[in-house]
Parts: structure tokens; C-alpha cells; sequence
């Protein structure tokens, strides 16, 4: 599916904390119990029945079908079809470029029978019914970013995944303000093009480069601008999509409710996004940033009880997102927390806002860095703005891969200073496992909870990611369990009916596919209400129209509607092909 969700719009906890010298760590890996329901349901999850077997007779067999589809015939189109029995050598180099978490890069992770890597629409096109008939589950990667690996990998016996690397063409303009983008571009790409052209607007989007703009976008998408300009999604203005018939449909052809479903309803349940059309942003030519730590003894559990309530209402143009991680310090086991902020502003005017709402954090003149938008594009990226070209951002593979385990939640209320005590000694307790809080407030309380499928607005102080990242090497600590007893010590301090998730920090602990008919909707329902609340029935409706074959489907993908669980009359759909 096209949705590589880190992020996307995702902060590498460890990484900066090397970057600035302030932790260093060595620890290795270990499966988890997810990983193992996530290989072995797929006896229940597959449509289909006599399906090929992943051998040579399934890459001819994909291959010819690609030739037959091609309109006019494409001589090169042997080029982009990958088999582990036919060309194998770069089959695994293909594979693992974009495989962006090494806990889905072992001998036993499932592998694909067939990697197709389209260079033009018709190669999806074609990909598509070639999928279909030959009975192949379809899975499309944009940009490795996705927590579980579920873009390339699967719990179904035969799939196939269709890569969007090659497809990342991005065109600029400025007269008009928009950007159309494809799907396999990289947010770094896109940034850079965005700078190429104008220094001053932007786009709100995820702070990591390397992550894929399809999948991104698709699960929702956002970044240090989004208490400004809300989410990416927020922002798109058209779009091409592939639909399960192997058609071409944009906004008009497709009609507003698919439209609404793909800004955000998740990638790899309605078919494959080619690319968006988004609305540039206005940024200052003078943004200013900082970066903060404070430990538990230079009184941060206080200054976390404040951020929770000031920063969610302070000035729209500042986003200061909170990391909170365990830390070896003066022979001490004790709790860092780090304040990261992005203003669009200069550092006069920051200082006053925050002089005025957060004076106890003591953000002085000289922790204030005045950068352009693009080099506060760099700062949060972990380079050195000062140092390092621009030119970084064209860099796809820019990025550390490591093992690691995500997970989400969402907070209400404020989380009280004894509560907040405790959860610190419990993270010291269990050794790793960090977090990273994302404030809301602005135009994120501004748009509707229906205004796309992402619903998680009004209401919402901000955001917390569990954030656990390893080194192979080290096999006698479990960190993805340390993640699963940290989230439920957190319970009763975060929301509830349901507790939220956020879709592009795909976690497969939540719930997973399984089986069809009500089964499929019933399993899926579990998950769906997680990420998706009041939105996943007008999802369902969606997927049933545009998909009713259930075609693109994974392990955390919209379920189509079953027998009598429509209730009263659904809402007439819109040219939905």
C-alpha cells in the first residue's frame, strides 16, 4: 500500500540525541509477538483460492500479462519486473532499498513473488489488472517509512509489491501556489524542489526526508507546521488514483467521497495514489528554532506539566514538540526532556510569547537560531543547517536504518504531576523506551473532525509516539515488549471509547485483519474506530463502493461493509468508478 507512515511525519529520538552528544547507545534486536501473528494469520485473511506459487512460472506469467496490457506494446517493460528466481540478485537489491525498519529485513520475513517498479501510469495501470487476475495480493510502497513493513510485506501467501520509487516526478508553481507531486517522491525531494523555486513558501509536512509522500499523505501527514496550517492532508487540492479496474480517476472522475477517503483514510484500501495536487503555504524568509533539555533534577517533570496545558494554546505560528527518554546521566538513571521548537517568526517576537506564556522554561537570546524555512527544514532533519547543502535532501537513503517498534496515543487532559512521577519511573524501570509529544491546538481545533478521514482534532492537547530504536547485536533485552508495558501502564491518562491511534504510526498491536464477510468487518472495526472514530463507517461505505471485491486489501485496511451491518440508508456516493 502506499502509505509509509512515518511520518512519516516521525522524530528519530536517538538519532538526535547522538547527533547533539548528549546519549549514545548500543542495543540490538528481538521479534515480537506481533511479528508472529502478523506472518502466520494469513490462512484467514487471503480472498483468493489456486493461486500461482511464488516461482519462475509466476514472474512469466506476471510478465507476459504486463505485455499483453501494455497499449502501445512497451519493449522495456522486462526492466522493471523483479523475481527471487529470475533475477535475483536484483530482486534483493530492490527489496531492500526502502526497507526502512531491519525487523522486516530477516531470512524468515515473508518476501514478495514478484517486485514491479513502474516508470509511467500505465505500468501501474497494468500492474493492477495483472494482480487481479492472475489472483496476486497487491501491496505498494512509496518510501519504506511504515512502522510495520505493511507495504511489502504480508500475511497472504502470494502478493506482489508495486514500488513508486521510480515515479516521483514533482513540478512546482509558484504562480499559482501549488505543487504536483507523484507518489514515490520523498518529502526531501519535495522540499528542496519547494526552495529551488521560492524561499518563501512551503509545504506542512513530516520532518523526515526520506519518507515517501504517498504513504505520508495518505495516512494523514504532518509536521512542525501544523498547528498553522493543520495537516498535509489539510492541504491537497487534487489527486490520481488507480482504481481496482485499472482506471485512471482524479478528483472529478472520481468523485468527492473517494476523494475525502484518500485525504487521510489510509494508503492500500482504495487503490494506488500516482499523485497529489497540494496547496503551498506561506512561510516567513525568517524562522527561528531552539532546542532545550532539562532533567528530572533540573526540573522538567515540572516544565511537562506545564507544556501540556501552555503550548496546545499558545501563538499558532509556534509548534514545540517534547521529547521525554530515559537517560544515563552523573552515575544516575534519570528522565531528559528535550523542547524542540519551530516558530515562524523571528527570534524578538518568540521570545516574547514566550517570555509571556512559558517563562519557566527560560528560553533565553542565545538558544534562539534564526534559519530560513529551509535550513529549519535541515535543523529538524538532524543536519547541521549551517553546514550541510541543500542538495542533502535529494539524498534517499540520507537516513539510519535501525530495528524499532512505534506506537501512538492521545491525550485530553493534562497528565498531573504525580501521574507524570510515575510514568517517569516506570520508562527508568523498563530502560529505553521513549516518547515524543506533538501539541496540537491552532488549526487543528479549527477543522471539523469530518473534514477528512482523519479525526483527531478538536479536543485533542497533543499526541504521544512510543519511540523504541535498537542495533543488532543485542538479543537478551525485548524493547518491543518494553513499548507494549509502557502503553498500558499509560491507560488512565490518555483518551478512551476508543483510545485513539494514529494511522501513519502503523502499530499491527491494536488489531489485524481477519478473515472475510462480517469476520473482516468485525476484526477490521476494532482497529478502524482506533484510528479512525466516528470516520471508519463512511470509510466502509467508501471501500464498498469503489472496492466491493475487497481487491486492495492488508493487514490493517478498510474492510468492506458485511450483511446487516449498514445502518438505515448509507449516504448516496459521488461518482464513485
Amino acid at each position: 500500500m502506499g502509505l509509509i507512515l512515518f511520518v512519516f511525519a516521525t522524530i528519530n529520538i536517538v538519532d538526535i540525541m547522538v547527533k547533539h552528544n548528549k546519549i549514545m547507545s548500543s542495543m540490538s534486536s528481538i521479534m515480537n509477538f506481533s511479528l508472529i501473528i502478523f506472518f502466520f494469520i494469513s490462512s484467514c485473511f487471503s480472498l483468493s483460492n489456486g493461486a500461482p506459487h511464488p516461482n519462475n512460472s509466476s514472474y512469466e506469467s506476471f510478465l507476459q500479462c504486463l505485455k499483453s496490457q501494455s497499449t502501445p506494446p512497451d519493449p522495456k517493460i522486462s526492466t522493471i519486473v523483479y523475481s527471487p528466481t529470475h533475477n535475483s540478485t536484483a530482486y534483493t537489491t530492490v527489496l531492500q532499498a526502502y526497507i526502512k525498519n531491519r525487523r522486516f529485513n530477516t531470512t524468515s520475513t515473508p518476501k514478495p513473488t514478484v517486485i514491479i517498479t513502474p516508470t509511467k501510469e500505465s505500468h501501474v495501470q497494468a500492474a493492477v489488472i495483472c494482480a487481479k487476475k492472475l489472483h496476486f495480493q497487491i501491496k505498494t510502497r512509496s518510501g519504506g517509512h511504515d512502522y510495520e513493513a505493511v507495504s511489502y510485506v504480508s500475511t497472504e501467501k502470494n502478493f506482489i509489491v508495486l514500488d513508486m520509487f521510480n515515479l516521483r516526478t514533482i513540478n512546482i508553481n509558484i504562480a499559482n501556489e501549488t505543487a504536483v507531486v507523484q507518489a514515490g517522491a520523498l518529502l526531501g525531494e519535495l522540499y528542496y524542489h519547494i526552495s529551488e523555486k521560492s524561499k518563501v513558501h512551503g509545504f506542512p509536512a513530516g520532518v523526515s526526508p526520506t519518507v515517501g509522500v504517498g504513504g505520508h499523505i495518505s495516512g494523514g501527514g504532518y509536521g512542525t507546521m501544523l498547528r498553522k496550517y493543520g495537516l498535509s492532508v489539510d492541504n491537497v487540492i487534487d489527486a490520481q488514483i488507480v482504481n481496482a479496474n485499472g482506471k485512471i480517476l482524479d478528483r472529478k472522475t472520481m468523485g468527492e467521497d473517494l476523494f475525502w477517503a484518500i485525504r487521510g483514510g489510509g494508503g492500500g484500501s482504495f487503490g494506488v495514489i500516482v499523485s497529489y495536487t497540494m496547496k503551498l503555504v506561506k512561510v516567513p524568509q525568517v524562522n527561528t528554532v531552539f532546542w532545550i533539555m532539562r532533567t528530572v533534577a533540573e526540573n522538567a517533570t515540572d516544565l511537562v506539566f506545564k507544556w501540556q496545558s501552555v503550548v496546545p494554546a499558545i501563538d499558532e505560528d509556534l509548534f514545540i514538540r517534547l521529547l521525554i527518554q530515559p537517560a544515563w546521566l552523573n552515575k544516575t538513571n534519570t528522565i531528559r526532556a528535550t523542547f524542540i521548537a519551530h516558530f515562524l517568526g523571528d527570534s524578538a517576537r518568540l521570545l516574547t510569547i514566550m517570555n509571556k506564556n512559558f517563562p519557566e522554561l527560560g528560553v533565553k537570546k542565545e538558544d534562539c537560531k534564526e534559519v530560513s524555512w529551509i535550513q529549519s527544514v535541515l535543523y529538524w532533519a538532524n543536519f547541521d543547517y549551517k553546514t550541510t547543502p541543500v542538495k542533502i535532501l535529494l539524498d534517499r537513503h540520507s537516513d539510519k536504518v535501525n530495528f524499532l517498534k512505534r506506537k501512538s496515543d492521545y491525550v485530553h487532559t493534562p497528565i498531573p504531576k504525580s501521574g507524570l512521577t510515575s510514568i517517569f519511573n516506570k520508562m527508568v524501570e523498563l530502560g529505553k523506551v521513549g516518547f515524543v509529544f506533538n501539541p496540537y491546538g491552532g488549526r487543528m481545533s479549527k477543522v471539523a473532525a469530518d473534514a477528512t478521514p482523519f479525526p483527531h482534532r478538536a479536543g485533542n492537547l497533543f499526541k504521544i509516539q512510543y519511540s523504541v530504536n535498537w542495533n543488532e547485536g543485542d538479543e537478551k533485552i525485548d524493547y518491543v515488549n518494553q513499548s507494549r508495558v509502557l502503553y498500558s501502564f499509560m491507560t488512565k491518562y490518555v483518551s478512551k471509547n476508543p483510545r485513539e491511534a494514529f494511522y501513519n504510526y502503523r502499530d499491527l498491536d491494536i488489531g489485524v485483519m481477519a478473515g472475510t464477510g462480517k469476520k473482516g468487518f468485525d476484526s477490521g472495526k476494532v482497529y478502524g474506530e482506533k484510528y479512525f472514530k466516528g470516520n471508519f463507517m463512511r470509510l466502509v461505505k467508501v471501500k464498498t463502493a469503489v472496492d466491493p471485491e475487497n481487491f486492495f486489501r492488508h493487514e490493517q485496511s478498510i474492510p468492506i461493509m458485511a450483511a446487516g451491518n449498514g445502518k438505515g440508508k448509507s449516504k448516496k456516493m459521488t461518482k464513485l468508478v
